[in-house]
């Protein structure tokens, strides 16, 4: 059993399209098989609108995307809810429009200026206008957690001891603490992102294929065959090795 997966995207639309290309060379050597898009679409790069544009065109053409809920998608959706929300995983001080976060550049993307000069009220009514009820229907509507064969998809991880039913969503968009440190063998490989890194790096129980693309680097898009994980590039296939 084949999959594809394609890590943390952060707003960055040709970054996905490239992606979406070495999957789809891949694919006409291997054949067909779903792409499951671990989450958060939008924040900190410049077309936020168009990653989500992008993807629901090509479900609603027909492609075989999954695409998961990441902290970041929840966290533009809460914004739009309620502006005054802050996440309970986040400091007190620190909400979806402070620099560090990367909403203002979301909210950028559908037209809104949301520096820290222009008060909350404005910015949010503008919000509310600009983004299609369509994007948030679709962010509102992301699954958390997505099983193939021998392998699961979520976007942070899991927490170690709990049976996959189990999992609640503050951990699977969430988790750090508890998870990256974990060696244990979680049955299922576990394929996620959420927490940046260099490269691609498979721990044996896990594989973390947040490559940074929200901070200037690649955006990863590997091949899953049973639980072999193969980086794909631009000349083909890259075994990722325990």
């Amino acid at each position: 059993m084949r999959s594809y997966a394609i890590g943390d995207i952060h707003g960055h639309l040709e970054l996905l399209k490239r992606a979406h290309d070495r999957i789809h060379a891949d694919m006409a050597i291997h054949g067909p098989a779903p792409i499951i898009h671990l989450g958060d679409l939008e924040d900190r790069g410049p077309d936020s609108r168009g990653v989500i544009d992008h993807l629901i065109a090509g479900i609603r053409a027909g492609e075989d995307w999954v695409v998961l809920r990441g902290n970041h998608d929840r966290l533009f959706t809460r914004f739009l809810e309620d502006p005054e929300w802050l996440d309970p995983n986040m400091s007190s001080r620190v909400n979806w429009l402070h620099p560090k976060v990367g909403g203002i550049q979301t909210l950028q993307s559908y037209g809104v200026r949301a520096a820290g000069d222009r008060p909350l009220g404005p910015v949010h009514a503008e919000a509310l206008e600009a983004v299609p009820p369509e994007h948030l229907a679709f962010l509102d509507a992301r699954p958390t957690l997505h099983q193939r064969g021998e392998v699961v998809f979520v976007h942070a991880g899991i927490r170690p001891g709990i049976a996959l039913a189990d999992q609640v969503e503050e951990d699977l968009i969430w988790i750090r603490k508890g998870w990256l440190d974990d060696p244990r063998d979680h049955g299922p490989l576990v394929v996620h992102g959420h927490t940046a890194l260099d490269a691609p790096t498979h721990y044996g129980n896990r594989v973390n294929i947040d490559s940074s693309a929200a901070y200037g680097g690649p955006l990863t898009a590997i091949a899953v065959e049973g639980r072999e994980v193969f980086v794909l590039t631009e000349t083909g296939r890259v075994p990722l090795l325990p």
